[in-house]
């Protein structure tokens, strides 16, 4: 050990560390990034090295080139996942005809068909099964209005659209995506939809025609996807992705008119209330963000120490109240109001969800609440007592969504991670 004067310790470590210590590898960083730029200039000399054509056949040129594209991937921190594989979008429709014989497509409601106020009574029996899914069903929407189509997001890439009051069988198939499909939103009028997938894409589809609009990315995974309701703003919508932003976007343009990020974890959900003046979103940091729309600056702060993550929210019919779905098995419930105050009285139990993002639901009259679990039941609780009104099996796996039909005030959709969208009454 080689000793100084005036010097506490072994002076050649010293150097050979290049100054560093144990907090701070100074020399091994050096030598690590030492390495990275003799490969990368040994990459550069070979790849500027000419080779005649003759020398190398087509498949051999194409493995060659494939490999240098990995290896220039890898060193610029990019997976396979990093990038979004092309995809051309298609549809197929699976209905006898596209019109009738008076010219209506299959977006014009029964004529027969109205909506009206009646009490709702709770489910019992089951009376159809759609199945067409070759994986897990994400999310189901009632066609607005008279909900006589039923929109499904499969993990199979595809977007379904199903009858339900004639044939109850699949209309058109969307194709489009490379990934499994996380949300779906229904425009106002239902003539378009938005779909967002884990291969990083949003798109806007055409419901009838199954051409696809426009497509939207800002190359992270979007979790949750919303349409502006107001009328006058149906080209705008919001999405939550997981970089922690709240993206909008306008489809007349394609391009990002606001970003909103507040948050510390990726967003779960937007729900927009208050006549849609704002919205609330939920993510993986455990808080819910009271937003004015349009303005990038929270307005209110919803945590607490005991809160846990709200992967799933609904709102209630008569716009008071979020239902919110919590990882402890439990659904609160927060006013959709000036206050955004949780209500203590209206805590909903005995459900497992195990990290599931279940989607809660409530009757059109406002008398229950429902909620699928891990073991593919499905919860009815009486909305002013909180107790639980009854149970149904009704998948094989996780229940993951449930929605109650808005014409047929007795009727509810389930889908599930087995694959199928069952109809009870």
């Amino acid at each position: 050990m080689a000793m100084r004067a005036g010097v506490v310790g072994d002076v050649d470590k010293w150097a050979e560390a290049r100054g560093g210590s144990v907090y701070s590898n100074r020399g091994a960083l050096e030598s690590k990034m030492e390495e990275q730029r003799r490969r990368l200039r040994l990459d550069e000399q070979y790849e500027s090295i000419p080779v005649k054509e003759a020398e190398l056949t087509p498949e051999q040129a194409a493995a060659i080139a494939a490999k240098h594209k990995a290896a220039k991937r890898e060193r610029e921190g990019k997976g396979d996942a990093g990038e979004e594989a092309p995809m051309t979008e298609s549809s197929v429709f699976h209905g006898a005809d596209m019109r009738d014989y008076q010219g209506r497509s299959f977006l014009t409601a029964p004529s027969d068909y109205k909506v009206e106020e009646h009490e709702c009574f709770i489910p019992k029996r089951w009376i159809h099964t759609w199945s067409g899914h070759t994986k897990g069903v994400a999310a189901i929407r009632w066609f607005p209005g008279n909900g006589h189509l039923l929109l499904s997001a499969g993990m199979d890439t595809k977007v379904k659209i199903w009858d339900v009051f004639n044939t109850r069988k699949c209309m058109r198939t969307y194709m489009g995506h490379a990934a499994a499909v996380r949300d779906i939103c229904f425009s106002n009028d239902g003539r378009r939809f938005l779909t967002c997938s884990y291969d990083r894409n949003l798109k806007l589809w055409d419901t009838e025609t199954g051409e696809c609009i426009s497509a939207f990315t800002n190359r992270k995974l979007p979790y949750c996807v919303k349409f502006n309701p107001d009328d006058d703003k149906q080209n705008i919508f919001l999405a939550g992705c997981s970089n922690k932003h709240i993206v909008q976007y306008d489809t007349n343009t394609g391009k990002v008119e606001q970003i909103y990020d507040q948050h510390l974890g990726a967003v779960n959900t937007i729900t927009f209330c208050e006549e849609n003046r704002r919205f609330a979103s939920t993510a993986d940091d455990k808080k819910m963000l009271i937003w004015e729309f349009g303005i990038p600056v929270p307005i209110k702060h919803i945590a607490d120490p005991t809160q846990h993550s709200m992967p799933a929210v609904t709102k209630t019919p008569n716009d008071k109240w979020m239902l919110c779905q919590n990882l402890d098995n439990q659904i609160t419930t927060y006013s959709a109001n000036d206050r955004f105050k949780l209500n203590r009285k209206k805590t909903f139990k005995g459900h497992v969800v195990a990290g599931y993002a279940c989607q809660p639901g409530m009757s059109p009259d406002g008398n229950f609440v429902m909620s699928g679990d891990t073991d593919g039941r499905l919860w009815f609780w009486d909305w002013k007592s909180c107790k639980v009104f009854r149970k149904i099996k009704c998948h094989d796996q996780v229940c993951i969504s449930a929605i109650w039909h808005p014409v047929e005030q007795s009727r509810v959709a389930t889908c599930s991670w087995d694959g199928t969208i069952k109809y009870w009454d």
